[in-house]
């Protein structure tokens, strides 16, 4: 619930871009700077509160964190002026990647070994739900009444996960905490460095296609608006399995799962571009597209084998990669339409992204192999 809320938070704008445009007179790449606020306040907030928190029981940082995302929701609903709304956004971001960071570490703990992708797999599902459910729901809701709905529509989901994990989550009171210096100390190892750098550089580009998207299928496919939440409903349906691939592929190559996806994406980005001629090509291509997500389990895995001593910062500070991802990809995106490329330059800049990645990768690979890994 709490992954579905978050997912359908930050993702809801990217469905509602013309409409949040309209209502405050601003263009469209200027509505992606509030994507790219959010992703920022993720990036400065995921690390910050993982290290304040980490002395404080998981469940009861969980609940705050959680209060703390309501909040920032509810305020971005009732937002006055385009500024207003970009504080409201990086202020909601503050607490995502660390929600999610030690949510993965608790359904981690409470599994065997080698079912711990598949268990952070499920964690992540809520975001993969959001893709498929949440942020179709979220568009018609903004399409049909008005964009604040969708907001307030996350704030309540946000109030519900806080009142569920203080219901159904037991408190582990002989939980290993470590104080905020140690957290700090342990985290700077080059081991827990390369994985947050190809999740900052590599998924870059599926949030680069996806934050355009809108605008690509009314200018260039042509097509009519009802078409963006079947979009982003097809989107969503490639990150749910893509997700669920990611756990999978990881218990099976561990490491190297993550050269694999990098490769797909880079292709699949590539070809993106041709695809928007017509509503059928770009729909297969946004499936396939968001099978990429399979990256975001196989890194936190990795991440937690990497990061004795500081598993708590490692996990949020892995969302904090993924949404400079999210601010990097609308950010050379919109660079891009801007000079005049045309909305589907997207898929291009995306793939020059995934192979950044994948070049990450390759070093980073060439490490763990003179320096292995001990569980």
């Amino acid at each position: 619930m709490g992954g579905f809320g978050i997912g359908t938070g930050e993702f809801a704008i990217m469905g509602l871009m013309p409409n949040v445009a309209q209502d405050f007179g601003v263009t469209e790449p200027q509505v992606g700077h509030l994507i790219s606020a959010y992703a920022l306040g993720v990036v400065v907030g995921a690390p910050l509160l993982a290290v304040f928190g980490a002395q404080l029981f998981r469940k009861h940082l969980l609940i705050a964190l959680m209060a703390f995302y309501a909040v920032g929701n509810f305020a971005s609903a009732v937002a006055g002026s385009y500024e207003t709304l970009m504080i409201s956004r990086f202020v909601a971001g503050l607490p995502h990647g660390a929600y999610f960071g030690v949510a993965a570490l608790v359904a981690a703990s409470l599994v065997p070994l080698n079912k711990r992708a598949k268990a952070v797999s499920f964690i992540m599902m809520g975001l993969a739900l959001a893709l498929l459910f949440g942020n179709p729901l979220a568009t018609i809701m903004g399409q049909s009444l008005e964009w604040r709905y969708a907001f307030a529509f996350v704030a309540l989901i946000a109030t519900l996960t806080t009142v569920l994990v203080s219901v159904f989550l037991p408190l582990n009171r002989d939980e290993v905490r470590h104080s905020s210096l140690s957290e700090l100390r342990a985290f700077n190892r080059p081991q827990i460095w390369y994985p947050l750098a190809i999740g900052s550089i590599g998924f870059a580009g599926m949030f680069c296609v996806f934050s355009y998207l809108a605008p690509t299928l009314l200018n260039v496919t042509q097509a009519e608006p009802l078409w963006i939440p079947v979009a982003l409903f097809v989107f969503g349906l490639g990150g749910f399995f893509g997700n669920m691939l990611g756990g999978w592929l990881f218990d099976r190559f561990q490491f190297r799962s993550v050269g694999l996806i990098l490769l797909w994406a880079a292709v699949m980005l590539a070809l993106f571009p041709l695809a928007t001629g017509s509503i059928w090509s770009i729909l297969i291509a946004c499936f396939l597209v968001a099978l990429m997500v399979a990256m975001g389990p196989a890194l936190q895995t990795h991440l937690m084998d990497v990061a004795h001593g500081a598993q708590t910062l490692a996990a949020a500070s892995h969302h904090a990669a993924f949404n400079l991802a999210n601010a990097l990809g609308p950010w050379l995106g919109g660079m891009a339409i801007s000079a005049g490329m045309g909305w589907q330059v997207t898929g291009y800049v995306g793939s020059a992204t995934a192979v950044g990645g994948l070049i990450i990768f390759l070093v980073a690979q060439h490490q763990l192999k003179k320096q292995p890994v001990h569980g």
